[in-house]
């Protein structure tokens, strides 16, 4: 195994999730499709949920960002909006050995999404766990500080019973965690956001969220170029369709087209889309994917037609609880 990345929180912005009155819509919509399809006995129940896949069938999440990234010999965290509570229920739900960490986590930025699911993360609670703080920002330690700060949070930074340490990284500089290498890219936000290029043995992950991906020639991408080539997995913002782009100019998000375009040209092999809008339905981001779809299959019939070579890219929007092995 080189890496495996599980993703605890795919939503953006805000914790979001259907109402009863969508759920019971959307519960209707599947009964009626089981019958729509000449399906009628019990025993047929299961292979129709297997033939619907899990994000049509039980949505895209709730929880905003936290992604987990392992290796044979660490892990690392980036972000901890709310899905990162659900990852440290696992944690502690585990051996007692794997509680104790240490933690790696890494921040890309401060907006409250991405910081909402911190003070749940129970390992800042246990005595003898080491914690560590990843961040180009400067101010790391004051921002993770205000996090656990009354009346916003109940328990004050310095009662925390864990060691907690913060390293303010270099950008554009690999940092090297056992068998891991990871490097900060900046990305395309109104505050100062950077992305991850995680290594281990020979496989990448590339972490682009958030990001509005104003940037897309390789001579305006820059120093920041090497975040997208040779990617084995890229995480890529697509909160928007493509025309809402330009209606929300300067918000910090992006459209699955314009991943793609990069995904072509750099020959990045997996792609997955996420920061989904906190307003958007499971129908909605099931229409945002047939939108890419058309795009895609645009792109190579006109690659073809002008006799033009492009590599097929497999792609897919993002769910949480997707676990994914490089």
């Amino acid at each position: 195994m080189s890496l495996t990345v599980k993703f605890w929180g795919v939503r953006g912005s805000l914790p979001s999730s259907p109402s009863p009155y969508d759920w019971t819509n959307h519960i209707e919509g599947l009964l009626r499709g089981f019958f729509n399809a000449g399906l009628r006995e019990p025993n047929q129940v299961t292979k129709y949920i297997e033939s619907l896949g899990t994000a049509h069938l039980g949505g895209y999440g709730a929880a905003t960002t936290c992604v987990e990234v392992r290796s044979a010999k660490n892990r690392i965290i980036i972000d901890g909006g709310s899905g990162i509570r659900s990852l440290s229920e696992q944690i502690m739900s585990g051996k007692a050995g794997a509680s104790k960490g240490p933690f790696h986590i890494f921040m890309t930025h401060f907006h409250w999404d991405h910081i909402i699911g911190l003070p749940f993360f129970v390992p800042h609670f246990v005595p003898g766990v080491q914690v560590h703080y990843y961040a180009v920002q400067e101010d790391l330690e004051k921002l993770i500080r205000g996090v656990f700060l009354r009346p916003y949070f109940p328990v004050a930074f310095e009662s925390l019973a864990a060691k907690i340490h913060f390293h303010v990284i270099e950008p554009r500089e690999p940092l090297q965690l056992d068998d891991m290498t990871i490097t900060p890219y900046k990305l395309d936000h109104p505050d100062a956001c950077w992305g991850y290029r995680v290594e281990c043995n020979k496989k990448v992950y590339s972490h682009c969220v958030d990001t509005e991906g104003t940037r897309v020639s390789r001579e305006e991408m820059g120093a920041d170029l090497p975040l997208y080539q040779k990617i084995d997995l890229m995480y890529f913002d697509a909160q928007y369709t493509f025309p809402e782009l330009a209606e929300k100019a300067n918000w910090g998000h992006s459209a699955s087209q314009v991943g793609l375009d990069i995904a072509f040209r750099e020959g990045v092999k997996h792609l997955l889309f996420a920061h989904h809008d906190p307003g958007a339905s499971i129908q909605q981001v099931q229409e945002l994917k047939r939108q890419t779809l058309e795009y895609y299959d645009w792109r190579l019939n006109t690659a073809k037609e002008n006799n033009e070579t492009l590599s097929a890219v497999q792609w897919d929007f993002a769910y949480e609880g997707l676990t994914l092995k490089l």
